[in-house]
């Protein structure tokens, strides 16, 4: 509802006309230096932009907190900003840029396939996938001690989890052309505005992008056009759950594709920083590995099948090691909501039709709720008093929060956590450099020329 008018509100911080168009182009450039100047200069709450380009970025971990217990119907996420590359990526009726009971029918039928009971059954399959990316990655391994990139070992492995639990064997059986065919999408809504501008001109990357999508909607078509015909899945699945819950074809198609990319470049773009940093901290490796042959057994004796929910409890450190990732690399920097009303933040006031840019990747490294907060650390999440884990609690925000937050987070975590319990039983891992790959990407988050590691086999292997 609207902000009274007598109630005493203080100015955002903005900065000054020069620095202000300057941060504004930065912050679409070169995302974290950006993030990192304007909390630096200006504090938990920065205005930028002037009228229609209006932006409010928020990093304190309290105002976000606030944002996120404000009603829903205060805001849009149908904005100006995901309507040009967003939305024609992955289609104007995607829950993604959906608002209200639009937003809640299209996203309720996927809603039970992320229950933790549902999730669960898919530990054995998440481990056997692992084992075959692990043995492809050896079969094609020049010799031990090569320099491998992870990044796309990663996103292969999270894809064909995705299209398995979600879309079914054929799906999963198609993962190296579904991946091919998502990659110049995924670039698309990465690169600058005035090239996703619509027109109709072929041979361009917008076109090209069009016939991506447009081979990716025939697969599900004809995944589609397969089961009405009375071929099922193996198990019902998120697929089946759409086809019996009265949407259009059109409705599903841009749900399947929603999930698909969503489901699975985030959460690779978190594996490979996480592999960076894991490579970098041999004690890190050492420990994840101690776990996971306590937990899953002797790797001469892997049974993938016999694992379940208690397997997952307790791999405890790398649980830590996959949140601590988290903490300080999450898969997108900025989430944005616009205001559809004023929005009382703190002592401040959104005012109706501005962006808000709230920032995990601020909350996340914010000095008052985190110790050495850009320390990679897994263990500031061990015997945390009540206190600590309220400010924890209140400034780990990868995923976000409320009705609009990610719906595969649990799947997310749970993937990362067994993937690196098994990959630290299997693989040595090492970097032979100290600083970290520059971060790019405003949507994804992921490390400029991936995770290259030197890999080795463990002794044994």
């Amino acid at each position: 509802m609207p902000i009274e008018s007598d109630l005493a509100s203080r100015p955002i911080p903005r900065p000054a006309r020069g620095d202000n168009v300057r941060l504004v182009r930065k912050l679409f450039s070169d995302p974290p230096v950006a993030l990192d100047e304007i909390t630096a200069n200006y504090g938990p709450i920065c205005a930028l932009g002037a009228g229609p380009v209006s932006v409010v970025v928020i990093g304190g971990p309290e105002l976000i907190q606030q944002l996120f217990a404000t009603p829903v119907e205060s805001f849009r996420w149908a904005h100006k900003f995901n309507v040009i590359g967003l939305r024609f990526v992955i289609g104007r009726t995607s829950m993604i840029v959906s608002d209200g009971a639009d937003h809640d029918r299209r996203r309720a039928p996927a809603q039970p396939a992320f229950a933790r009971r549902r999730l669960n059954d898919w530990i054995p399959t998440i481990l056997d996938r692992t084992d075959a990316a692990i043995d492809r990655l050896f079969a094609e391994l020049p010799g031990d001690g090569a320099t491998v990139d992870m990044y796309p070992i990663g996103r292969r492995l999270i894809l064909g989890i995705t299209l398995q639990a979600f879309f079914g064997d054929r799906f999963a059986a198609r993962v190296d052309e579904i991946g091919d065919l998502y990659v110049r999408p995924q670039r698309f809504i990465e690169a600058p505005a005035v090239k996703q501008l619509p027109h109709p001109v072929p041979f361009t990357f917008r076109a090209k992008v069009r016939e991506d999508r447009r081979t990716i909607d025939r697969i599900i078509d004809d995944e589609i056009a397969v089961r009405r015909r009375g071929a099922p899945a193996d198990a019902p699945d998120v697929l089946d759950a759409y086809l019996g819950s009265g949407l259009s074809d059109t409705e599903i198609r841009d749900q399947v594709r929603s999930l698909i990319g969503a489901g699975y470049d985030t959460t690779a773009a978190t594996f490979a920083w996480m592999m960076l940093r894991a490579a970098q901290a041999p004690d890190v490796w050492a420990r994840l590995r101690a776990e996971a042959d306590d937990v899953l057994g002797p790797i001469d004796q892997q049974q993938p099948a016999n694992h379940d929910a208690a397997t997952l409890t307790s791999l405890v450190f790398a649980g830590r090691v996959v949140r601590e990732a988290l903490r300080l690399h999450p898969a997108g920097l900025i989430g944005v909501r616009a205001a559809g009303v004023d929005v009382r933040l703190g002592d401040h006031v959104v005012r109706r039709g501005a962006l808000i840019a709230w920032s995990p990747y601020l909350a996340g490294r914010d000095p008052a709720s985190w110790v050495e907060p850009l320390r990679f650390n897994p263990d500031r999440f061990a015997d945390l008093t009540t206190g600590q884990k309220m400010l924890t609690d209140q400034a780990w925000l990868p995923f976000g929060r409320g009705p609009h937050s990610c719906l595969g987070f649990a799947l997310a975590q749970m993937e990362l956590t067994l993937i690196v319990a098994r990959l630290a039983q299997r693989l040595d891992l090492t970097t032979g450099i100290s600083d970290l790959p520059r971060p790019v990407g405003l949507v994804v988050n992921r490390p400029e020329g991936g995770a290259r590691l030197c890999v080795t086999r463990r002794v044994g292997e």
